[in-house]
């Protein structure tokens, strides 16, 4: 199954557009004997195990595993093996890649064959053959950064942001490319959506970023209420209750999403 069925599937039966961000930081996670690996691969399982019948995707940030070294990119692996035998809920591995072609045959070749990843993120700036690569993979999804959460994103991405979208739909020949658009610019969210009706978007900036849900839901989701991933990361995984947390955002989600 090809990333955008596995993905509308999960979105059908979990009536969930919440994607959570499994972005451990060790110093955040309880005191234990067990060794780091074990710390991250247990805390995360933790979380998927609350959640996995409230979510829509997983989105773990490969930058917070590969700081702790081997033994955190062991823990990367462990916990997407972990999701792919206990859900059928797709993996979105966050690792922004972008480079010249033979090296992002590499990468790809990493995120897809080695990581077991339904969809990576990438960087559009050095062009379409920088992307080409991971796109070859047409069973799995890519993302594009277009226009993200963080205020830095004034520097350049909103003077180029409608091209990159208006590049995503010319370059969407195997229907497998989304785009990632911060939640905080809800305005710029509503013109890429009318560029792109029907791209998935990866959404974060919800919850501890500040982005607003409602316009969030308006403004980034399809005609058929779909196709929008709304990224929760802090907000829910460091939650006193992230199941109670991740309900609650999906239920506002929907709130809106079926007016």
């Amino acid at each position: 199954m090809n990333f955008l069925s596995l993905l509308d599937r999960t979105v059908k039966k979990n009536n969930s557009l919440v994607c959570v961000g499994l972005d451990v930081d060790i110093a955040s996670l309880p005191a234990s004997a067990k060794t780091l690996a074990e710390r991250i691969i247990s805390f995360n399982q933790g979380i998927i195990k609350a959640t996995k019948d409230l979510v829509c995707a997983y989105k773990p940030n490969s930058a917070f595993y590969e700081q702790y070294g081997l033994a955190g990119i062991s823990a990367l692996l462990k916990t997407i093996e972990y999701i792919k035998s206990q859900t059928n809920i797709p993996v979105i591995l966050d690792v922004k890649r972008g480079d010249i072609g033979h090296s992002s045959a590499a990468y790809a070749a990493s995120a897809f064959k080695i990581f077991q990843a339904d969809a990576v993120t990438v960087n559009p700036y050095m062009g379409f053959d920088s992307l080409e690569p991971f796109l070859n993979y047409e069973d799995k999804g890519v993302f594009i950064l277009c226009l993200t959460s963080n205020p830095g994103a004034k520097d350049f991405e909103t003077s180029i942001y409608k091209n990159v979208a208006d590049k995503a739909k010319k370059w969407n020949k195997s229907g497998n490319l989304g785009l990632v658009v911060g939640a905080t610019k809800p305005e710029e969210l509503k013109k890429i959506r009318q560029i792109v009706p029907d791209l998935p978007l990866l959404i974060p900036g919800v919850g501890v970023q500040g982005g607003d849900i409602a316009a969030t839901v308006k403004n980034g989701v399809n005609k058929n209420g779909g196709r929008a991933i709304i990224n929760s990361s802090r907000g829910i995984i460091y939650a006193q209750d992230p199941r109670a947390e991740t309900q609650k955002l999906r239920d506002q989600i929907n709130e809106y999403r079926n007016c």
